[in-house]
C-alpha cells in the first residue's frame, strides 16, 4: 500500500467517526443539517470553488495540524474534547448545556477552512489562497443562515473562535476544546518537524518539508509521539527514515 492509499484509508476512518458523532444529535432537523454538510461540505450562498478537498486539508498551513488530513483530525479532536467538557461542567457545576448545539458546533466550526487553502508547488504542502476573501467562520455563519439553521447554532459558530464575547456556555465549551486540541497537537507537530529537519541535515538532497508531509501521510501524529517519548529524538529520526525508506547516500 503506497502513501496515498494509506492516507486515504486513515482519513476515511476519521470521517466515519465524525459521521457517527453527527448521528448522535437528537434534534432531527439539526442532525440532518450537520450530516448533510459533513457528507458534502459545500458553500452554496456564493459561487466559489475549493482548490483542495476537505479530506486532504490541513487545519492550518503552518500552525496546528499543518499536515494532510489535519482538518479532519482537529475536527474530531475538538468534538471529543467538547463532549467531555459538557460532562464535566454538568457533573461538577450543575450547568445546563445543550449537547446538540455543542456537538453540531464542534463538528462544523472549521468545516470551511479547506476553502482557504491551495497546494504549494514549492513545498509539496499547502498555503493560503491569495484570492480568498472570507474567513471560514464568517462563511459558516452565512451558510447556516441560508440553510435555515437554528439561531442558537449560528450564535455558537459565531462565538466559538473567541473573536466576540460569549453569550452562551455552548460556544465557550467549543472554544476551550478548540484551544486545547490546537495547542496540544501543535506541540507534538513541532517535535516531528524538528526531527524532519535533522533528516534534512543528515541526508543530502532531502527536504524537511517534504519529509514532514510524507511522514504525516504515513501515520497518525500520536504514533510519532509514542516513538519520541519512548526512544527520544534520535529514535524518532530512525523510525521516520525506515517508514519512508530514506537512506543516506553511499
Amino acid at each position: 500500500m503506497n502513501l496515498d492509499e494509506r492516507f486515504e484509508r486513515r482519513a476515511r476512518a476519521v470521517w466515519e467517526k465524525l459521521m457517527q458523532r453527527a448521528s448522535e444529535i437528537r434534534d432531527a432537523a439539526m442532525r440532518k443539517l450537520v450530516t448533510d454538510m459533513l457528507r458534502e461540505p459545500r458553500i452554496t450562498f456564493t459561487r466559489v470553488e475549493p482548490r483542495i478537498t476537505f479530506f486532504e486539508s490541513p487545519a492550518a498551513p503552518k500552525k496546528h495540524h499543518a499536515y494532510p488530513g489535519g482538518l479532519l483530525d482537529h475536527t474530531l479532536g475538538v468534538t471529543e474534547i467538547a463532549l467531555r467538557l459538557v460532562e464535566v461542567y454538568e457533573r461538577v457545576y450543575g450547568a445546563e448545556v445543550d449537547r446538540d448545539v455543542v456537538l453540531a458546533a464542534a463538528l462544523l466550526h472549521d468545516l470551511f477552512k479547506y476553502y482557504q487553502y491551495e497546494r504549494d508547488p514549492l513545498t509539496g504542502g499547502y498555503r493560503p489562497r491569495s484570492d480568498w476573501y472570507f474567513s471560514h467562520d464568517f462563511a459558516m455563519v452565512a451558510e447556516l443562515t441560508v440553510r435555515g439553521a437554528p439561531d442558537k447554532l449560528v450564535r455558537a459558530i459565531a462565538e466559538a473562535h473567541g473573536t466576540v464575547p460569549f453569550s452562551m456556555v455552548e460556544s465557550q465549551i467549543v472554544n476551550q476544546a478548540d484551544t486545547t486540541d490546537s495547542n496540544f497537537v501543535s506541540n507534538l507537530q513541532d517535535i516531528v518537524w524538528r526531527v524532519c529537519q535533522d533528516i534534512e541535515l543528515e541526508i543530502e538532497g532531502a527536504k524537511a518539508l517534504r519529509i514532514f508531509y510524507d511522514a504525516m501521510k504515513a501515520a497518525p501524529i500520536f504514533e510519532y509521539a509514542k516513538v519520541y517519548y519512548s526512544q527520544g529524538r534520535d529514535g524518532l529520526r530512525e523510525y521516520i527514515k525506515r517508514l519512508l525508506g530514506l537512506r543516506p547516500a553511499g
